[in-house]
């Protein structure tokens, strides 16, 4: 199910917001400063990419404080953009009753736009 699910999430959209992903992680991949944004920039784009089967998971190793500050300085940089336009998408892909599991793979996106730092993508 999760396969068919993926794929109808890549037709509709799904694979325009993997390359942005794509393409803004390289894009800070090229500064030196930018090198852990564009990881974090990388892990979404996976996410966004096949979001169906895989789940957000704190990682019990980062706890520190570098990743708490990483995750501010994310948030001020373009991190609360990102996960505003996800909740927004969220919301109006939920008020149809055929777009739910689609806003709730948003929301989950937007979750992880919030605080990439210190957070693991699984597979269920």
């Amino acid at each position: 199910m999760s396969l068919f699910m993926n794929v109808l999430w890549l037709l509709l959209g799904g694979i325009l917001t993997a390359v942005e992903y794509f393409v803004g992680s390289l894009l800070l991949i090229i500064t030196i400063i930018g090198i852990p944004f564009g990881i974090q920039t990388m892990k979404l784009a996976g996410l966004a990419l096949l979001p169906f089967g895989k789940e957000v998971r704190s990682c019990p190793h980062s706890s520190g404080c570098l990743s708490v500050m990483m995750n501010i300085l994310w948030i001020f940089l373009g991190g609360i953009w990102i996960s505003l336009s996800h909740l927004v998408f969220g919301i109006l892909l939920c008020i149809t009753v055929i777009g739910i599991p689609f806003g709730l793979q948003h929301f989950k996106l937007a979750a992880l736009a919030l605080s990439p730092f210190g957070k693991e993508i699984v597979s269920v």
